[in-house]
């Protein structure tokens, strides 16, 4: 019964009871936005069921970020190597450039290469996504004690099984509050993917615009709000669960 009381004061889930609820039957506010917006018929968007859009929202947000992941990752753990460190300026700067360009800016440029649709969104959102991670997984690696190194030295750990058993468990919590800010502002950042033909909760957004429909625009930022919510709220567990009991 205890265990019951804390999940049903845990905010993540009354948050994502009513993202759910609003995915699956947003008609059912139907009769509020035609009282509200008696000129605007229909009240509610109707182009694509919203949990078709959120599937497609939450896949561009997925495969862009696990890409970033691996390759903030994968570029943290070289250039904390002695034979990487020479570039660590370089990989700074080319997380940075990505992370200054508007994703608008990024899309201008990939459409042409790549097209109209999810592809251009999905380079966006990666670049756009890079450097929280890579910083955070630098600053992680680099915060684990030397002694802790030198001990795994000498218990006849090789430079591999440094890393995984010492290094990346230790460094967890740091590299995945990275990973949160890279999602989060990605959930957010996909919603400019609509306006180049990719299916997000952007669309009802940029379709309200167009049509000067504001119930469809309400709509769209309300989910795309409580999706990010969501997802900080669950980064949030996860970062506890990984934390050291000496910290919680």
């Amino acid at each position: 019964m205890r265990a019951l009381r804390c999940v049903l004061k845990t905010p993540a889930l009354w948050v994502g009871l009513l993202f759910a609820a609003l995915l699956v039957d947003m008609q059912a506010l139907q009769p509020l936005f035609a009282a509200s917006f008696p000129a605007i018929e229909p009240g509610v968007f109707d182009r694509a069921s919203f949990i078709e859009l959120f599937l497609s929202h939450l896949g561009l947000v997925a495969l862009a970020s696990i890409a970033a992941t691996i390759a903030g990752v994968s570029l943290a753990v070289f250039v904390t190597r002695p034979a990487g460190r020479d570039f660590r300026t370089i990989a700074n700067m080319l997380a940075t450039i990505g992370q200054v360009f508007p994703p608008v800016a990024v899309l201008a440029l990939a459409v042409p290469a790549l097209g109209f649709g999810p592809r251009p969104t999905i380079v966006a959102l990666f670049l756009y996504g890079l450097l929280p991670i890579l910083e955070n997984a630098v600053a992680g690696i680099e915060s684990v004690p030397q002694a802790l190194r030198d001990a795994g030295r000498g218990m006849g750990l090789s430079p591999y099984q440094l890393l995984r058993d010492v290094e990346l468990p230790l460094a967890a919590p740091v590299i995945l509050a990275g990973i949160r800010v890279s999602v989060t502002i990605g959930i957010g950042t996909a919603t400019i993917g609509s306006t180049v033909g990719a299916l997000t909760l952007g669309t009802p957004i940029f379709d309200g615009l167009a049509a000067n429909k504001l119930p469809y625009v309400l709509q769209g930022a309300v989910l795309v709000a409580l999706f990010a919510i969501v997802t900080d709220l669950i980064f949030a567990a996860l970062t506890r669960r990984l934390e050291p009991s000496s910290v919680k």
